[in-house]
């Protein structure tokens, strides 16, 4: 990239919360560590910016207030906004971790038109006006990150991009903060959750039970005999049972993982799913639908896969899991390099040939048309 390029970030929030918000905290955190500091630190823009993430002293971060309109709203005025926004800052590459039309780089963890298709729900006028934007979006940015091969199809058959623009970096994880239990203090961790030493435990990390499967979950195992409990860890479940247990919100993730034998979703839209990279990083095979993105990320060896909506596939495949319990999985078992310095260093490339192609200013910055 040329020496002095201003590069931003645009993402709902500055803060611990969704998948998105909390790759552009990645961004951050790897940006820094590449170089991306003083005079270069990044330029944030966010509708709110939570002061107490350390990633906030890390950025230039300009907040972009949306909450005096209605809520269908905010999105139209947001990109609005941030087009006079990033004049303003001088920036020369935006990277787009939300619905923003002038993102040089768009990251795609998600789309809507796929959501509302898995979720067999119609389409409404506030989802059209979603779709609008995502759509000019896609056509306006220079490169599209897609996080799993899943979105890179949902991008060319429902979007119409075309396969030269749409790069798969699948979304980086902290191998510092997932990695499998020390030496001897497995069945420590499981006193901690309450997880007997008969017990099979199938962990349930979930804070929208629905759209994780939990009902599919509780049908598929209810009608069966296998020596299994399910584990829900976030937000409590509508009720619990000999085979669904709460172990509450589990601040202290990695250890949930490390306690449980396997960990279980049943999504009906998964665009990606860190849990399962973060499973099998702690040493937890997974059991899944083939409808969660990271399954083309994770080894054979490391999990157990049925087809989405189907509970008797979920029985078959958790019998296929209690009958390999004793197999060891590790880091290995990840296809790809986790750590931010290596998404940091591929995202850097691909906007190294943006800007390449970028028109330059007679004051030597990047010009977008």
């Amino acid at each position: 990239m040329r020496a002095g390029m201003k590069v931003a970030i645009s993402s709902n929030a500055l803060k611990l919360s969704g998948g998105l918000e909390r790759y552009a905290l990645d961004l951050i955190r790897g940006l820094n560590a590449a170089g991306f500091t003083g005079e270069r630190k990044p330029v944030f823009f966010a509708r709110k910016i939570d002061t107490s993430q350390p990633e906030s002293q890390m950025v230039d971060a300009r907040r972009i207030n949306v909450s005096f309109l209605p809520s269908k709203l905010r999105d139209t005025y947001y990109n609005w906004a941030l087009k006079r926004a990033r004049k303003k800052a001088r920036v020369d590459l935006l990277i787009g971790c939300n619905r923003v039309e002038s993102s040089e780089i768009a990251i795609c963890g998600g789309t809507h038109i796929g959501f509302l298709a898995a979720s067999g729900r119609h389409e409404r006028r506030s989802d059209s006006r979603q779709i609008a934007l995502e759509r000019l979006q896609y056509q306006q940015a220079s490169v599209i990150v897609a996080h799993s091969e899943m979105m890179r199809d949902e991008l060319r058959s429902l979007y119409n991009v075309p396969d030269t623009k749409i790069h798969v970096l699948y979304p980086p994880v902290d191998g510092t903060q997932f990695s499998p239990a020390p030496p001897n203090t497995r069945a420590e961790l499981r006193k901690q959750f309450s997880f007997a030493d008969h017990e099979i435990v199938l962990l349930f990390p979930s804070s929208s039970h629905e759209r994780k499967g939990l009902p599919l979950i509780e049908a598929a195992l209810r009608e069966s005999a296998l020596p299994v409990v399910v584990a829900v860890a976030g937000r409590p479940p509508a009720q619990t049972s000999e085979r669904v247990r709460y172990i509450g919100y589990a601040k202290n993730i990695e250890d949930a993982y490390r306690a449980a034998d396997f960990t279980v979703l049943a999504s009906k839209y998964e665009p990606f799913g860190l849990v399962g990279i973060e499973s099998v990083m702690c040493g937890t095979p997974v059991i899944f639908p083939t409808s969660v993105g990271c399954c083309s990320a994770i080894a054979d060896d490391a999990k157990f896969t049925f087809q989405p909506g189907d509970a008797d596939g979920l029985r078959h495949a958790v019998r296929r899991a209690l009958d390999a319990k004793n197999t060891k999985v590790s880091v290995a078992s990840i296809l790809y390099d986790t750590s931010i310095a290596a998404h940091i260093a591929s995202l850097l490339a691909l906007a190294g040939g943006v800007v390449a192609d970028l028109p330059v200013s007679a004051s030597g910055s990047a010009q977008r048309a």
